[in-house]
């Protein structure tokens, strides 16, 4: 009996040694197959990091539909759906060619608008009754709270930001930002003057509707382009820095008005 019993000891012994084994190997088998994913994963990084160093315009890392807010307004400008694009810019034509040409007076045309409106909804209302329909129903028109509220807090964070720019611009840390802002000015004050404020925003709307549709189909060409502009540009400043920037006592001024 006692022999038995120690076979069946050698045994159950013998049974669980080897299940332990299968174990362990299949936690190695796992272990070089994650190894191995790994390793794969090491040697495709070098294509993504040559992705990632791709030039695009402005660094932007994100497609052109994302970086114009990616919705229905990222639609029109793309020209998604081409007959709300030339509709919504066709509209903005009518309404230029009526201030500026035209010379119509905002006023008179909003007066104008809502008499014609209310005169033929007016007649509407009143001839329904002699040729025997149902009366005109109106739709309740009111605006969310929450929209309003939106579009608010949007202007207000964005009006904060530019605020903290031209603080930053301000303070003279970054003459390079500023000799930038004071050149935009600039050109936007030559452009004032030039035209006035409708044609001005008129102009930019069309912009808006030509310069994102032709630079996200022409994409790769723009941005080699521009990486060679820029590299230009970033010699001519260096230049410029060397020869005009750098003897300006920048530093002796903050310490004497300190």
């Amino acid at each position: 009996m006692a022999d038995n019993a120690a076979g069946e000891h050698e045994h159950e012994s013998s049974f669980v040694e080897s299940v332990k084994e299968k174990i362990s190997e299949t936690f190695h088998k796992e272990d070089s197959s994650s190894s191995d994913s790994d390793g794969e994963g090491k040697k495709s990084s070098p294509v993504s990091d040559i992705k990632n160093k791709i030039y695009r315009l402005f660094g932007r890392e994100r497609p052109v539909h994302k970086v114009l807010g990616g919705g229905k307004a990222a639609d029109i400008f793309l020209w998604k759906d081409k007959k709300v694009s030339a509709g919504v810019l066709g509209f903005a034509t009518l309404i230029w060619v009526l201030f500026e040409l035209v010379e119509y007076h905002l006023l008179t045309l909003v007066c104008h608008t809502l008499m014609l409106a209310l005169a033929i909804l007016f007649l509407w209302s009143n001839a329904a009754s002699f040729i025997n329909k149902s009366d005109p129903r109106f739709p309740e028109v009111a605006l969310p709270e929450d929209i309003v509220l939106g579009v608010a807090s949007a202007f207000r964070i964005e009006i904060n930001r530019a605020l903290v720019i031209l603080r930053n611009i301000a303070s003279g840390k970054d003459l390079k930002k500023f000799l930038a802002v004071i050149a935009g000015l600039w050109v936007l004050s030559i452009l004032g003057s030039c035209w006035n404020f409708l044609t001005l925003l008129y102009t930019s709307f069309v912009l808006l509707h030509t310069v994102p549709y032709l630079y996200d189909k022409y994409e790769d060409k723009v941005d080699a382009f521009a990486e060679k502009a820029e590299a230009e540009i970033k010699k001519q400043y260096a230049v410029f820095n060397v020869k005009v920037l750098s003897k300006i006592p920048v530093g002796a001024l903050k310490h004497k008005f300190a």
